[in-house]
């Protein structure tokens, strides 16, 4: 290993190796569910949190070590939580942490590329969303199942990032619909920026780290936070932070009714 190589290993949520200024993160579900519940949402938030101190890291992808990208939320979690706390505060602090994951993944300053494979559903879709780029294995399958189990689409703010990385009509399908779709369509839509088959998926984020890492610290930094700037100026009546107000509230209802 060179002194520009560094592994570096978070607790089983999350693994992270480091190469030069590429920082590899794997979501590692060591044979559980592959969801994102608290442990992932606190590995992750602390990783990102961290980089505040870390330039030397310019570009993060964000896979997993699972046989799916992420099965969504942990909806058992959230039970338990509304179970220990009826007022929904516990929750509530849950679904929080994952509006504060979106937002540091949107605003840290490495530029950020999603690998996917497998099932891509719900909360896994909105993490992968917030990613600058998003490559997809062409037997990716991608689905929006919120509404089809009584749930808001409330997870980290996701609903106006969709809207304006998508367009909102694609949205409203596919969110009322809760259909199962391909990667075709998801590139087609402009919800993946480049499909390959998955023994070649790593060739296609290669093909996007190695002409980045060449590029201009400063100059990717601002083009990132430009970018941003201008995609939020579609989301001027953002509520994001009620989603998980949102998410308590019906999932009370559902208990006590």
């Amino acid at each position: 290993m060179t002194d520009s190589t560094r592994t570096r290993t978070a607790p089983k949520a999350v693994i992270a190796e480091q190469d030069g200024p590429v920082l590899r993160v794997r979501l590692n579900p060591w044979g559980q569910e592959d969801t994102l519940d608290s442990a992932v949402l606190d590995d992750l938030i602390a990783l990102l949190d961290d980089l505040h101190e870390r330039p030397d890291v310019r570009i993060l992808t964000l896979s997993s070590m699972g046989t799916d990208f992420c099965l969504g939320a942990d909806r058992d979690e959230y039970r338990e939580a509304l179970a220990a706390d009826p007022s929904g505060a516990g929750l509530r602090r849950i679904a929080d942490k994952a509006h504060r994951l979106c937002q540091a993944l949107e605003n840290t300053h490495a530029v950020t590329v999603a690998r996917l494979h497998g099932r891509v559903i719900g909360a896994g879709l909105a993490l992968a969303s917030f990613c600058d780029l998003r490559a997809g294995a062409d037997t990716s399958r991608f689905r929006m199942p919120e509404v089809g189990i009584g749930l808001p689409p409330a997870w980290g703010g996701a609903m106006g990032r969709l809207v304006s990385e998508v367009g909102a009509s694609r949205i409203r399908e596919l969110m009322l619909t809760c259909d199962v779709f391909d990667a075709d369509t998801a590139h087609r839509i402009g919800l993946l920026h480049r499909t390959a088959p998955l023994d070649r998926l790593d060739e296609v984020i290669d093909s996007w780290t190695r002409p980045l890492v060449r590029r201009s610290p400063e100059a990717l930094v601002l083009t990132k936070r430009m970018l941003a700037g201008y995609a939020r100026a579609d989301r001027t009546a953002d509520v994001s932070l009620l989603d998980s107000h949102l998410l308590a509230a019906t999932l009370q209802g559902h208990a006590t009714g």
